[in-house]
């Protein structure tokens, strides 16, 4: 296996961070290399854990590169909403969805549209955007309005209402919250065939203790380099938002990987990333408290103490 020189790190190891660095470097040098659905090809592990201590404000915020904690937290309330149109992200300005649908108009129509002008048609013309701009069932279908079918006589059956998963949460929250039932699921084998791409952070498990709010996450699929600073970044979110409405305070986020990767094109990111060393704690505040789960607005949120070093670009596998 092929492999690039990554300089050993002597640096204390107490800043959190050394557990994403210290899964990317064990990945890298020692992942099973294979070729995935893409065909670009991943280095990969079964298996990995990071924990993260949420008190005092504290958000897993990498910082050997910047990560746009705004995009991020954008991407999550447009989850909360259960839309599946990439539309309301463009317009923002959030651009992480757009390849999927582009790729699937390219493939339809042999139009050779660049990715910018495709996004601009998605922005400018609101019907090009219904007609190739959606997702299908993806995260925020599944967790606001999970299908259900009712008999409709015999062999028949009709669509039903929907299931709000993080509502029932919430409720079960505040009046069970010893259950172990607190689950929020985007993996409806059903639907998946209908969705740009299945859920990666699919798994949703959150449990209370003396006044905390836990939250367990589990990836079945996670883009290290790419992916997991969001996942990091949208679990922790989640949990604060849950606990400020269900008066508890947030308390550790555990992350779970299963297929935990790199991508082989993304050689030049990790050798750069792990000659960084960590440092500084990210703090996220939360400026009010909404009626409820589905009234955020990107203005509540503010990150103090997050000084990064610069970003590293790297391709996305599609």
């Amino acid at each position: 296996m092929a492999s690039i020189a990554i300089p050993a790190q002597t640096t204390d190891k107490t800043h959190w961070e050394w557990q994403y660095l210290d899964l990317m470097r064990r990945i890298w040098e020692h992942g099973d290399e294979r070729i995935d659905r893409t065909g670009i090809g991943t280095r990969s592990v079964l298996g990995a854990q990071i924990r993260f201590d949420l008190s005092g404000g504290a958000v897993p915020l990498v910082t050997t590169k910047r990560v746009y904690w705004k995009t991020a937290v954008r991407e999550f309330l447009w989850f909360l909403t259960g839309e599946t149109n990439i539309r309301p992200l463009v317009l923002q300005g959030v651009k992480i969805w757009n390849e999927w649908p582009h790729a699937g108009y390219v493939k339809a129509t042999g139009e050779a549209i660049s990715l910018e002008d495709f996004a601009s048609r998605i922005a400018d013309d609101e019907a090009f955007a219904l007609k190739w701009g959606d997702l299908g069932p993806v995260y925020g279908k599944q967790w606001i309005d999970w299908p259900t079918y009712q008999p409709a006589g015999e062999g028949l059956y009709r669509k039903g209402p929907g299931i709000n998963q993080v509502a029932q949460v919430v409720d079960s929250l505040r009046t069970n919250p010893g259950s172990r039932r607190h689950i929020v699921e985007g993996w409806n084998v059903a639907e998946l065939d209908r969705m740009a791409l299945p859920p990666c952070h699919k798994t949703y498990q959150f449990h209370v203790g003396s006044g905390r709010l836990n939250c367990a996450l589990y990836q079945r699929s996670c883009d290290v380099a790419l992916g997991l600073p969001f996942n990091l970044l949208g679990a922790a979110l989640f949990t604060r938002m849950l606990a400020q409405q269900c008066d508890l305070e947030p308390g550790e986020l555990v992350w779970l990987g299963g297929d935990t990767h790199l991508y082989l094109n993304h050689a030049d990111l990790v050798e750069e990333q792990l000659s960084r060393p960590p440092a500084g704690e990210a703090v996220m505040t939360i400026n009010r408290r909404p009626d409820s789960m589905f009234d955020y607005r990107i203005e509540d949120f503010e990150v103090s103490g997050y000084a990064p070093q610069a970003a590293i670009s790297a391709p996305v596998a599609v």
